[in-house]
């Protein structure tokens, strides 16, 4: 069988960065690299039902190898990675038995424990990251490594008792679309879990409530110097526009629960501003309070400044699939760590996953760790040894649920 770590390493350096505003799924051509390469793996270690759409969705089954009663469970991870930082050409620089310390990545980089703590947490450990240069992709390819490298033992005539098992890779995660076309009915499970988390041990069944809010400025350019009582300049309104909104509720000022207004992209000139916010709570009542402070602040620069000088599209994303899990699949989880030596804790999600749209589309779907630290960054690492761990977690959780 081939290890959890050869497979993430070989998954890495396939480039799958996914696109915004892009109109399709998948939003690059280039994800299909690797799903095709998913599904050409399944069908090798003796998958059955290996699908390959269009829109590159790869879904499996492992077969049940038992004639008791067993629910059927899915597991799914994605294989888009963000355009934060670039994911093409990722160089992976290993470091076995780490002492502590900084690691230097290559290039100027150095990948250390005053910045990464939970560096201090994986000593003796084989860490990956890269050399700084790109990110490294563990975000979600740790995930697609470590269900593969499951679904291969699962497969094994060693494999305990199971019911069926239903894998899915999807594409466009990381833009906000990996299940705009999933077929929850057709894929067949009970519930799922998406392998798609932080550090090890880690379970989210909470996440954001969440919209996005585009906004468009108009503005009258004219030449500054005839510009009194005539020129207005969108690029000043948006600045007055985003004053109106909490200062302090921005991602760099808050944590744990609490939500905020995230102006992500801003383009601006002065006859016409481009904004888009992202608006994320955990409780609703909080959430639709700041999708109405957003509507207000829109009607009030229309009101000062004229109809149709702001105009706003405000849309919900994705909602808190806290009331869509049932308690009993996240006890599971937490038993299935336990019974390998780690630590479960439930976190919130400041953020969410494909797990949270599924549970609202019928398919319950709390998301596990893979193990990794510092998504969507250059100085994104792993250890072999948690690779393994969330591997062990998952022999551990699926054949419990066999009575």
């Amino acid at each position: 069988m081939e290890s959890v770590k050869d497979r993430f390493l070989r998954y890495v350096k396939i480039d799958t960065e996914s696109a915004h505003y892009v109109d399709r799924v998948p939003s690059t051509d280039k994800q299909l690299d690797l799903s095709r390469l998913l599904r050409d793996e399944l069908i090798a270690i003796g998958a059955a039902d290996v699908h390959l759409d269009p829109h590159g969705y790869v879904t499996a089954s492992i077969p049940a190898n038992t004639n008791k009663s067993a629910p059927v469970i899915g597991l799914l991870a994605h294989v888009d990675t963000v355009d934060a930082v670039s994911g093409a050409n990722v160089k992976p620089v290993l470091t076995p038995n780490y002492a502590g310390g900084d690691i230097s990545m290559g290039n100027g980089y150095t990948l250390s424990p005053v910045d990464s703590p939970a560096l201090l947490q994986h000593i003796g450990e084989e860490i990956i990251c890269t050399d700084g240069t790109t990110l490294l992709g563990a975000d979600d390819k740790a995930g697609v490594a470590e269900i593969m490298a499951f679904a291969e033992y699962m497969l094994s005539p060693d494999a305990p008792e199971h019911g069926n098992i239903r894998i899915g890779f999807t594409p466009d995660e990381e833009v906000g679309h990996g299940v705009d076309l999933f077929d929850v009915a057709s894929f067949g499970a009970d519930f799922g879990y998406t392998v798609d988390g932080g550090g090890l041990g880690e379970i989210n069944f909470e996440c954001f409530n969440a919209a996005s809010a585009e906004i468009r400025i108009q503005g009258h350019s004219t030449h500054t110097g005839t510009a009194k009582g005539r020129m207005i300049n969108a690029s000043l309104l948006a600045m007055e526009l985003h004053d109106l909104l909490p200062r302090f509720e921005n991602p760099a000022c808050t944590e744990n629960y609490e939500g905020f207004f995230h102006l992500e992209r801003l383009d601006s000139r002065v006859d016409g501003a481009y904004l888009y916010y992202l608006l994320r709570d955990h409780d609703m009542e909080k959430f639709t309070q700041k999708k109405a402070l957003m509507e207000k602040a829109c009607a009030y620069m229309n009101d000062k400044y004229g109809a149709g000088t702001v105009t706003l599209k405000l849309e919900d994303t994705y909602y808190n699939m806290s009331s869509k899990v049932p308690e009993f699949v996240v006890e599971a989880a937490k038993r299935a760590m336990e019974a390998v030596g780690v630590t479960p804790y439930c976190a919130p999600i400041r953020g969410g996953t494909d797990g949270s749209r599924l549970s609202y589309m019928g398919l319950p779907c709390p998301n596990l760790c893979t193990g990794g630290h510092n998504f969507h960054a250059r100085y994104e690492f792993i250890s072999t040894q948690a690779m393994e761990k969330v591997v062990e977690i998952l022999k551990a959780l699926v054949p419990a649920f066999v009575k």
